[in-house]
């Protein structure tokens, strides 16, 4: 009977290579799903879909701290620290897989279950193959971190110089495996997704109606001349986006339905891209806000947008609202991506200029916006009313669902609140002395703003130059000519809506319906 040589006692070498060894199989992994989820759909990546889960799973006030701090950087800084835990993670399956191979690999296969577990449970997944992604990276992962372990644990046979040439194959194999799935997530990337393809040649074939109701010119003086002063119109690039998609949906516009359903609907209706465009095309200018802005924040933005009345095809569905009868008090719309937004069906069907747009700015909405199709409502937050990557309407009522932010502590009713925001000058700006443009932007939508009032320091409120309204459900520039004098100085701005309310002192957060209070800046006038 021959005994099999004993296995060689691992270094310190050993362990790091290790180490080094569960990262490099850990990164094939995610680049093999990455690759996969090409040509399922981006939404199945393992590192997207797990972090759609710690977003849902995320406590209100962690979210709120994550866009004060980050903005909307804030989906990055989430996935590179997913991304962190998983490399720490890799390391310590590395370290395993030297003692007991086996299990180390199974490890491997233990996240990647994980993975295609997050995947398929997410809200916006309909089919099974959003597995396939998380497990055939795993299959690759685990398989190359077996292999490896291996090479570090062969039998002990001919000293040192053995030990030396299996590191370097170690490193050899690592390093091709590393390289190989490096080329091929780039070779991927190049090409495209199809997925993606398909959604982007879309939107580039897309033909906007002309609109049969037009916005009116925007007036002159709207916009006013002064330098630092927010634009009336807010450019595509510039509007802001606060949303959960670690992935920006990519949808294809000839696959784009919307269902109309639920509670005082007579029949259910199947609503295509093209159908909607044959409709009455209405265009207006209307100013978007998200509940996330803090006092004098920058999530709040004005855009023209084209589409069709959404008030008109619910009634065409059979629906009345409260005020006539209706059974549903609540319209719930849903994302592509599993997102509900609750909006009140009194509002909707009010008059005001309730919108299913798929314009903006005269160009086909962004996929960042909503392409193919969103919502929008003037004079509530976007929370409750502005779905982007819209796919169904639900009409129920507020007693019997709660939509995604309701949970989480936000209210489920969020009128827009009338503030005002100092654009110029900057926080703790030097400005010399003299005549200074004090100017910036007030917003009350769906009432309008009537006044907008400056003060110095301690003094006396002054009333400011408003710019021309376009209408209520826009913002209004304003400016006021301030004769600085040399110092620190503080000033502050508030503003009247169009129902004679001015907007509060006292400062509140964000939570659970939107902040409010004056808005302030400490400027320095240099000396003369």
């Amino acid at each position: 009977m021959t005994l099999s040589a004993p296995r060689r006692a691992p270094t310190r070498t050993d362990r790091l290579l290790a180490a080094a060894g569960g990262l490099v199989a850990g990164y094939v992994s995610l680049a093999v799903a990455d690759l996969a989820s090409f040509w399922v759909r981006p939404e199945a990546s393992p590192v997207t879909a797990v972090g759609g889960a710690v977003v849902d799973r995320t406590p209100a006030a962690v979210k709120e701290w994550a866009i004060r701090q980050f903005g909307e950087s804030d989906k990055a800084v989430l996935q590179l620290g997913i991304l962190l835990v998983l490399g720490v993670l890799a390391a310590a399956v590395g370290l395993l897989a030297l003692r007991r191979r086996l299990l180390g690999s199974a490890a491997v296969g233990v996240f990647g279950l994980l993975g295609a577990l997050a995947a398929v449970t997410r809200p916006d997944s309909d089919s099974a193959l959003d597995a396939v992604p998380s497990l055939a990276g795993a299959a690759v992962g685990a398989a190359l971190l077996y292999a490896l372990s291996g090479i570090l644990t062969r039998r002990a046979g001919t000293g040192p110089a053995a030990a030396r040439a299996d590191r370097r194959t170690f490193l050899v194999a690592a390093a091709s495996a590393g390289l190989a799935a490096t080329g091929a997530a780039a070779v991927a990337r190049a090409v495209g997704s199809p997925v993606e393809a398909n959604a982007a040649a879309s939107r580039a074939a897309l033909r906007l109606p002309r609109p049969a109701s037009p916005a009116p010119p925007v007036p002159p003086g709207a916009q006013l001349r002064v330098p630092g002063i927010s634009p009336f119109v807010t450019p595509n690039r510039d509007f802001y986006r606060v949303d959960t998609a670690l992935v920006v949906p990519r949808v294809d516009a000839a696959r784009w339905r919307l269902r109309i359903h639920g509670s005082g609907v007579r029949e259910e209706r199947i609503v295509t891209l093209p159908q909607l465009m044959s409709r009455r095309v209405v265009e207006r200018d209307v100013t978007l806000a998200c509940v996330s802005n803090e006092v004098g924040g920058p999530y709040v933005g004005n855009a023209r947008w084209l589409g069709v009345s959404l008030a008109d095809l619910l009634r065409e569905a059979g629906v009345r609202p409260p005020s006539e009868g209706g059974p549903a008090d609540q319209l719930v719309a849903r994302s592509v991506d599993g997102m509900t937004i609750g909006t009140p069906v009194e509002q909707v069907m009010d008059g005001r200029d309730a919108l299913l747009a798929f314009g903006m700015n005269g160009e086909p909405l962004p996929f960042t916006h909503g392409f193919p199709v969103r919502m929008v409502v003037p004079g509530l937050y976007g929370y409750v009313s502005a779905c982007k990557w819209i796919a169904s309407i639900e009409l129920t009522t507020f007693a019997a669902y709660d939509a995604y932010w309701v949970p989480r502590g936000w209210a489920a009713q969020a009128p827009v609140k009338t503030e005002s925001r100092i654009d110029t000058p900057r926080p703790l700006a030097r400005v010399a002395p003299g005549a200074v443009a004090v100017a910036g932007v007030a917003w009350a939508q769906h009432r309008g703003i009537r006044r907008v009032e400056v003060r110095i320091d301690d003094g006396p409120w002054q009333e400011a130059e408003l710019g021309a309204e376009d209408s209520g459900d826009t913002w209004r520039q304003w400016l006021h000519r301030w004769p600085a004098a040399p110092g620190r100085h503080t000033l502050t701005v508030r503003a009247t809506d169009g129902t004679g309310a001015t907007q509060p002192e006292e400062r509140t957060g964000t939570m659970p319906n939107g902040a409010q209070g004056w808005h302030s800046v400490v400027v320095e006038v240099e000396d003369a």
